[in-house]
């Protein structure tokens, strides 16, 4: 018992592939700022540079602080379980508002354009994409944060929680990727296979957007750095299991 309790609480490579995750994460966000500064024109809400406040917002939003939120129960081990739902629930909600400026700002675009909407594919993966983290976010807060549902139902629905959590977050990368090739073949068409320097910078951002997905899924799928349950919160799962399914909890 003591020697799991001790492999449960040293997580071993964990902290180094983390700050590896920010690190590729924050240059995602970086270049793209820079992508979008240096062959863009930059970013504002008016004109064509409105546009640009798409995947900016994009990456940061369903990218970035998405993969980050699904960390926060690999960082924060040891802290109280009811703080880390809420950091996790919190930080969807940012990355929600933020890819929804995103979002209004590529119709609003489109629409002062006289430009069709929702005809690519990027865009229905887009939507779909949106769409499923309202969803998941809304699910999650009625069975964990929000004191209703009970404990069996919890406890059954939690894996599905975490795969579509996980599944969300690829499909948020893949079309980051669908977005970025759609942006460089209207702007550059037959250019882009002259190795045109906007076009190397986009692929390296895309390279960057691949290598963040792949780190922060393979942290996730270590079954060993999980966090450790708690001896209180253990307590108080059989407490609470006890008064809504009026089982008896078992002799310690």
């Amino acid at each position: 018992m003591e020697s799991r309790a001790s492999m449960a609480s040293s997580p071993g490579a964990l902290p180094y592939y983390v700050a590896l995750s920010q690190v590729l994460g924050l240059m995602v966000v970086a270049m793209t700022g820079a992508w979008l500064g240096l062959y863009r024109g930059g970013i504002a809400w008016e004109d064509a540079l409105q546009f640009n406040v798409h995947p900016l917002c994009m990456v940061i939003g369903l990218v970035f602080l998405q993969g980050d939120a699904l960390l926060v129960y690999r960082v924060f081990r040891n802290e109280a379980k009811r703080t880390t739902k809420v950091l996790h629930g919190l930080l969807h909600v940012f990355a929600f508002i933020i890819a929804l400026v995103g979002l209004v700002a590529v119709f609003d675009y489109h629409r002062k354009q006289g430009y069709a909407d929702l005809y690519s594919l990027h865009s229905w993966c887009g939507m779909l994409v949106f769409v499923l983290c309202f969803v998941q976010w809304l699910v999650g807060f009625s069975f964990f944060l929000f004191p209703g549902a009970s404990f069996s139902l919890r406890s059954r629905y939690r894996p599905q929680h975490v795969f579509f959590g996980a599944t969300i977050f690829l499909l948020s990368v893949g079309t980051a990727l669908l977005g970025l090739k759609e942006a460089l073949l209207f702007k550059l068409g037959s250019k882009y296979s002259t190795f045109e320097p906007e076009g190397v910078l986009a692929n390296v951002l895309g390279l960057l957007l691949a290598g963040f997905g792949v780190v922060v899924l393979y942290i996730l799928t270590r079954a060993e750095w999980k966090r450790p349950p708690q001896a209180e919160e253990q307590a108080l799962s059989m407490d609470f299991k006890t008064l809504t399914e009026g089982d008896s909890p078992s002799p310690q």
